[in-house]
């Protein structure tokens, strides 16, 4: 069984917890996870860059971060931590035009497909994980968040 459990630090997060679990167990269902601990963390920009600089050496913030926290003497039990920037997604919805919910979707899917074996290191690599990013969003009724232009 699945374990989902949700932090919001940032008081005007876009978030509605009960479709972040249904987003974190449809991708789960997905790729075949039937015991896995999900934490989702909602941060702001100064919390997230604190921590982007703290465990990745990186300056300012991101929109989203993820850790494999798994015990690898847990056979087939997996234990992911992902912090999403609920700041950054109001930003960024508003200037790409979709809602603030479906650009913290993005973050959380982005995070578990990190932490599934997907990159964005190249271009291909980056291909193969928006698109699915975008058809597991679009299956959840988000539509096309990372990839807006239909053509």
């Amino acid at each position: 069984m699945n374990t989902i459990q949700i932090t919001t630090h940032f008081e005007d997060a876009p978030a509605d917890p009960a479709k972040i679990e249904a987003l974190v167990k449809a991708v789960c269902d997905r790729f075949g996870l039937a015991d896995a601990t999900v934490s989702v963390g909602i941060v702001d920009d100064a919390e997230i860059a604190d921590l982007n600089g703290k465990y990745l050496g990186h300056e300012g913030p991101t929109d989203c971060l993820s850790f494999d926290l798994s015990d690898e003497h847990a056979a087939g039990s997996r234990a992911f931590d992902l912090i999403v920037n609920g700041q950054m997604a109001l930003r960024q919805a508003a200037e790409r035009g979709h809602s603030g919910q479906a650009e913290l979707a993005l973050y959380v899917t982005h995070g578990l497909l990190h932490q599934l074996g997907f990159d964005d290191d190249t271009p291909e690599n980056a291909r193969k994980m928006h698109q699915t990013e975008d058809e597991i969003l679009q299956h959840l009724g988000y539509g096309l968040v990372y990839n807006d232009d239909p053509r």
